[in-house]
This record gives C-alpha cells, sequence and structure tokens, in this order.
C-alpha cells in the first residue's frame, strides 16, 4: 500500500525537530517555553515517542526532547497547571514510560505525588468556592489550567485514587446551578470573558461551551472516565445535565446543527442566540470537539440517536464550505490536522451509518494540509520556521505532525499523546 503523502510531512517535521539543539535560533521553545506542553519541548516530545511507539522513529529523540524540558527544575504547586510544569512534563514522560516498561518510574511517582497534592489544594479552594456561593473561573475547571485536565491525567495514572475520586465528585458539583446575584445560572459560568480576564464585550460574563475552556471538557471527561470503569454519585445525572444544556442552545444552520462557542447574560436572559456568521468547527471551540464530547457521553449513556445525530453534526461541519473557509490554519487546535485528527477519532468509535461518511470527509482535510503539489521538504521548513505558528503542539509543527498521523494511516495513535485533548 502507497504511503499517504501526508507521512512525508510528518517525517520532515520530524527530521528538523531531531534536536533540541538545533531548533531555530531565537525560538522561545527552550526558553519561556520550555515546560509548556502547547508550545514547548513536552509536546514535541510526544512527537517523538508517538512515532517510537509505531516504529518510525528512534527513542532517543524522545529522550533528547524529554531531557531538554527538564534541564532545570520544573515548577509545581499554584504556577503550574496541565499544560505546564510538573503535570504537563509528567504527561509526556507517561506517555513515553508505557512503552519503556521501567523507565521513569521513579520521576513518575515523585511528579504523582506532587500532583496529587497540588490537586487536593485546588479541590479544597474550588468546593470553599462553591460552598460561598461565587461563580468559578475557567481555570478552576478547564482541560488547559484547571481540574478536569489534571483530572485526564490522573484517569490514566491512578484511575482508582481517592485523588481522581475527588476530581469526579468536583466536576458532578460544577454541574450543579448557582444563584449568582437572585438569577438561576449553571454552574460553570463565569464573570469574565473567554480569556479568562475581565472583558467589556461580555456583561455579566458568560458559560464557556468549548473543549478547550469550558464545559465540552468536562462532559468528555465525566464520559472517558466512566467509559473507564471510574464512576462517581451522581456522574450520569451530571452527564445529562451538560447534554440538556448544549441540546438548548444548539441551532439548525444551512451547513448542519452548530453549538455556540459561549452562552452570553443577554442570550441567557432572553433564550436566543445573537446571529453570528459561521465559525470554524474546531477542537478548541466547535463541532470537532463538542460532537466527540457528546458522542462519547452517548456511548456511554446507550443513548444511540444521540450518538448518530452528532456525528452527522460533524459530517456536515467538515462538508460545510462556510464552515471550512472559517477555518484558516493547519494547526491541532483550530486548523485543518486537528479536525482530520478529530474525525479519525470520532470515527473509530462512530456507528456503522456514519463511520463510513466520517471517513470520507477525512482526505479533503488532508488534502488541505498537504495539497497534491505539495514539497514535505520545503512545507516542513516553512512550518518550523513560522513564528507565529512554533514549534509545539498546539498551534505549530509538531501538533500539526502529531495530528497528520492517526488519520492519514487509518491507524489510532499507539501512545496516550491525545489524552490530554480529552478526545481518547
Amino acid at each position: 500500500m502507497t504511503a499517504h503523502p501526508a507521512l512525508g510531512l510528518v517525517d520532515a517535521i520530524a527530521d528538523r525537530l531531531a534536536d533540541p539543539d538545533t531548533v531555530p535560533l531565537g525560538s522561545r521553545t527552550l526558553s519561556s517555553d520550555r515546560q509548556h506542553l502547547a508550545y514547548g519541548p513536552p509536546g514535541i516530545a510526544l512527537l517523538h515517542i508517538e512515532l517510537a511507539a509505531r516504529g518510525l522513529g528512534p527513542w532517543h529523540r524522545a529522550h533528547d526532547w524529554l531531557a531538554a524540558a527538564s534541564r532545570h527544575s520544573l515548577t509545581s504547586g499554584p504556577d503550574s497547571h496541565p499544560f505546564y510544569g510538573v503535570p504537563a512534563f509528567a504527561h509526556a514522560l507517561s506517555c513515553a514510560a508505557d512503552y519503556l516498561p521501567g523507565s521513569y518510574q521513579r520521576a513518575l511517582d515523585a511528579m504523582d505525588g506532587q500532583i496529587a497534592i497540588d490537586v487536593g489544594r485546588r479541590l479544597d479552594a474550588a468546593h470553599r468556592r462553591i460552598d460561598a456561593g461565587r461563580l468559578p473561573q475557567l481555570a478552576e475547571f478547564d482541560a488547559i489550567r484547571g481540574l478536569t485536565g489534571y483530572g485526564a491525567y490522573l484517569l490514566r495514572r491512578n484511575p482508582g485514587s481517592s485523588t481522581m475520586r475527588a476530581v469526579l465528585d468536583y466536576c458532578v458539583r460544577l454541574t450543579e446551578p448557582i444563584i449568582h446575584h437572585g438569577e438561576f445560572l449553571p454552574g460553570w459560568w463565569t464573570e469574565t470573558g473567554p480569556s479568562g480576564s475581565p472583558d467589556d464585550r461580555f456583561p455579566g460574563g458568560h458559560a464557556n461551551t468549548g473543549m478547550a475552556h469550558g464545559i465540552g471538557g468536562v462532559l468528555a471527561f465525566l464520559a472517558l472516565a466512566a467509559r473507564n470503569g471510574s464512576v462517581t454519585d451522581g456522574h450520569h445525572t451530571a452527564l445529562h445535565t451538560i447534554l440538556t444544556w448544549l441540546d438548548r442552545w444548539k441551532q439548525r444552520a444551512d451547513g448542519g446543527p452548530v453549538w455556540p462557542y459561549w452562552v452570553t447574560q443577554d442570550e441567557l436572559r432572553t433564550g436566543h442566540l445573537a446571529p453570528s456568521a459561521p465559525r470554524r468547527p474546531s477542537w478548541c471551540y466547535g463541532t470537532a470537539g463538542l460532537v466527540r464530547a457528546q458522542q462519547l457521553a452517548a456511548l456511554e449513556l446507550g443513548d444511540t440517536s444521540r450518538q448518530i445525530d452528532t456525528e452527522n453534526a460533524l459530517v456536515a461541519a467538515l462538508t460545510d464550505p462556510e464552515q471550512l473557509k472559517a477555518t484558516t490554519d493547519n494547526g491541532l487546535c483550530h486548523g485543518f490536522a486537528g479536525l482530520a485528527h478529530a474525525a479519525a477519532r470520532t470515527a473509530d468509535d462512530a456507528h456503522p451509518s456514519t463511520a463510513g461518511k466520517l471517513h470520507a470527509a477525512i482526505p479533503a482535510l488532508l488534502a488541505a494540509v498537504t495539497p497534491p503539489d505539495t514539497d514535505p521538504e520545503l512545507t516542513a521548513t516553512a512550518l518550523v520556521q513560522d513564528e507565529e505558528g512554533g514549534l509545539g503542539l498546539l498551534d505549530g509543527a509538531a501538533g500539526i505532525a502529531l495530528a497528520l498521523l492517526a488519520p492519514s494511516t487509518a491507524a489510532p495513535p499507539r501512545s496516550a499523546w491525545d489524552a490530554c485533548l480529552f478526545i481518547a
């Protein structure tokens, strides 16, 4: 069988990111982003871990990038989070350890202990906040900086631990309504804008639906936990609560069903969303991520009708010219490579009536990243030298390469690199 052209780009990117000592001059990768999963060495290590696990690259490249991330002490405590410091490094290290029995175990055990302490402190603060009737910050619970991000790591490393159970209990409590200034709000309502900072465009705050920073990530985490046998009191009720919220705000558009990135206070009070132009159906916000979250929940709940409906929504989004036109880059977070990866992961679990349609949508997504006349060497060089996208996982070259692997080989990831994205 002829290899997909996208694999040539993957190889070329991996070669250019083979050695941390040869990254482009002036790169932030080894300085300010050294501990960051999204932009720095931990995310680049994931590319080499996945390639090595597939037998497509040497393990020493992964080790070199892990070593680059840990040349100096790693941040723990309040200044760390799932994508920065000890937790970020632990995710990458554990992905390697899964394939190298006995390796890195002492370091991982030490980091697991520190992570449990940090999660305990965060949980205590979150419950005090809820007890006081205050609204959360996005960073309290989101996938990137918050407790669900920690939960994704615990689900892999310590699924039966008391800490894991406590995170699940917190997520269930987060879905309970809260009364704020006499108004009933969903428990995940925040007074800030989507950036996590006060924003005049969001008077009264918003309810974020995204996978990266909103309730979509919580839904996916709860569903994944249940599918893996980690269930707590009120677990399925919480799943239904989030699904009901998403049902309430689902819109029928020419390109198929869509969900808003967020709901504002005015929209909540009127019950109607403000008109908006078609938006990209990405992992971080929009249809690709939310469909995967709802599909996982439907599979856990045995709701075949919901599963088929949401999978068809993704098919519609991936074949809608207007939504695809809103997708303007190739990155993992919100670009075409990320769409291809999300489509492949969703197709792996899809109902027989929709799996073929999802698979059929993938070639066009791959072609958007690697058109027929693509020179993989030139394209890889351009991606690695692109200062805006960078080298890393979420927006950069390493993430594009990782996201191309599963859809271009029709084989799911061998490592758990994408567990931090809540899609598997």
